[in-house]
């Protein structure tokens, strides 16, 4: 009797459990075809069918972008209505014809950023990476190839398929090239996102051209990822709204693409679970974001600018549930909207890898809890920086600790590193949002219910602490002078700083300074006081209202 009520529990925990990964199957399929369907919409307005490119997603007097077309490509053969896959056979044709070629550059297997551009390396038009070519752009094009290969290759005619492997053999050869630290490059294993995109490229593009060396170029560098990530189970760009995604997609390729006995192929899907199970943690559902810290942002709130990742929250809880806007094109940092196609496309593989309680906490805040972490970049990180994050119904409050050899963060850009970060609910219904702006080379940190406190453990006395502060919602003060006039959060202020503060503005056409990511705010100012001898130190404490 016991075995038959032992049996019957477990055929209704599996019953449970297939209801519950048809419902899953079922949304994710609905809410990427919406998906699909929205940016490609978009994308459609900007199509020049007589160059077979995309136009600028920025509208440049009608100059055309290589990496959008190529997403809006991938996007064409998924959808394959009329004559989308001849479209985008002719898109693949023009930027394979446009690769740079010549194997003694530094960009070598690289593709022009877009086509109307001077040839790079001449004289009027000197190499700078990052400007005139970018690095990433090999594993951004190269995987997109790949997925477009996979998925697609009966809507694809042979010659052009070797036209794409031969490219891709150039782009992994060119990839090689990256060197962390020479020639101005900044790729090491740490730089998470486009480390994962080349060790998969080289990898697959090794098995399918048998060049044994790609292969176990790809492998080694793998692993290097992989030790990296296994020290604390999270990725070395950490929890960035932007970056997190692209890590996540290419690791979906490692995971779906390559086979058992590739390492890529052993850890991918393990990487997506923690990652998300990290990013899980971090969300607050009721302020649509994940909590501070957070290496590299384009901005400070999801709800107001476009983010990989919450397209990926998209295929999982649905448009209306993921920070989104309801125009997604008018967001900050829109044109990451054209990764759209790629998303979509592997939505159905990937969200089987997202565990369950990250996707309730997707659909509803859990309860208030903290959540301890840590995550390392070497070379420029010294330690690993330590992540505390505190998270409530209305308010969440997240910072870092870290010594570091830059400012800025790994990425050296202090628009981006956000080190200090508290968010909060305002009763009409948008958030709320400060920033300590990264100065330093080292910063010591204490979160917990309601507080943040910051320390310089190398400063002096002409240290500054520079809280941005987002400005008011459309019914709230224009002018904010203190802390009395912030919407919807009371601050109190202590520490070893000079409690006297000032307050500029950084707006979109006028203050003291210009807007940071498209975010407009209000900069709050502390100083140490003269002759101040201590170590700089400010503590905040916060509360709702």
């Amino acid at each position: 009797m016991f075995a038959l009520k032992t049996t019957w529990f477990a055929l209704s925990l599996f019953a449970q459990n297939a209801f519950g990964e048809i419902y899953r199957h079922n949304h994710t399929q609905s809410y990427s075809a919406n998906l699909l369907q929205e940016s490609m919409d978009w994308m459609d307005m900007y199509y020049d069918s007589d160059r077979a490119y995309l136009f600028s997603l920025d509208a440049t007097a009608l100059t055309h972008d290589t990496r959008a077309s190529v997403w809006y490509a991938a996007g064409l053969l998924a959808r394959n209505e009329n004559d989308d896959a001849e479209q985008a056979v002719r898109i693949v044709r023009n930027v394979v014809g446009a690769q740079f070629k010549n194997e003694s550059l530094q960009w070598f297997g690289n593709y022009q950023i877009y086509p109307e551009e001077p040839t790079v390396g001449t004289k009027q038009y000197q190499p700078s990476i990052y400007n005139t070519w970018d690095p990433n752009w090999r594993g951004f094009i190269g995987t997109t190839f790949v997925v477009m290969l996979e998925e697609f290759p009966h809507l694809i005619p042979e010659d052009i398929q070797e036209y794409m492997i031969e490219s891709l053999f150039n782009t992994t050869i060119g990839d090689s090239y990256r060197v962390g630290g020479v020639d101005d490059d900044n790729l090491y294993p740490a730089y998470s996102n486009p480390s994962i995109m080349r060790a998969f490229v080289s990898g697959w593009v090794g098995r399918r051209t048998n060049d044994s060396n790609m292969t176990t170029a790809g492998e080694a560098y793998a692993k290097e990822i992989i030790d990296l990530f296994k020290r604390d189970n999270t990725l070395s760009e950490f929890n960035s709204g932007t970056y997190a995604g692209v890590s996540l997609f290419a690791l979906t390729l490692w995971a779906k693409y390559m086979p058992e006995t590739s390492l890529m192929g052993q850890y991918g899907a393990e990487m997506i679970r923690y990652t998300w199970t990290s990013l899980g943690e971090l969300y607050n559902a009721n302020l649509r974001n994940v909590a501070g810290p957070w290496d590299r942002a384009y901005g400070f709130d999801m709800n107001r600018y476009l983010s990989i990742l919450a397209l990926q929250m998209w295929t999982l809880v649905g448009k209306e549930k993921a920070p989104v806007n309801a125009k997604p094109y008018l967001m900050g940092h829109k044109n990451d909207f054209a990764i759209s196609p790629l998303i979509s496309i592997l939505a159905p593989y990937h969200n089987t890898l997202v565990p369950p309680t990250t996707l309730s906490s997707l659909h509803a805040f859990p309860e208030t809890h903290t959540v301890n972490t840590s995550a390392f970049s070497p070379p420029y990180d010294i330690y690993p920086r330590n992540i505390t994050a505190w998270l409530s119904p209305d308010l969440t409050i997240g910072a870092e600790s870290f010594s570091e050899t830059v400012v800025g963060g790994p990425a050296k850009n202090p628009s981006s590193f956000n080190p200090a970060v508290i968010q909060w609910a305002r009763k009409d219904g948008s958030v709320g949002w400060m920033s300590l702006y990264a100065q330093v080379y080292a910063l010591d940190v204490d979160v917990g219910d309601g507080y943040l406190e910051v320390s310089y453990p190398q400063g002096n006395s002409s240290s500054h602490f520079s809280f941005l502060v987002g400005t008011s919602g459309w019914g709230g003060k224009r002018d904010v002078a203190s802390w009395a006039d912030v919407e919807g959060l009371r601050v109190n202020v202590s520490g070893t700083v000079d409690l006297e503060y000032e307050v500029s503005f950084n707006g979109l056409r006028g203050g003291k300074g210009k807007v940071v990511n498209d975010f407009e705010f209000w900069n709050f100012t502390y100083g140490m006081p003269e002759g101040g001898m201590g170590v700089p130190r400010v503590r905040l404490e916060v509360e709702v209202v």
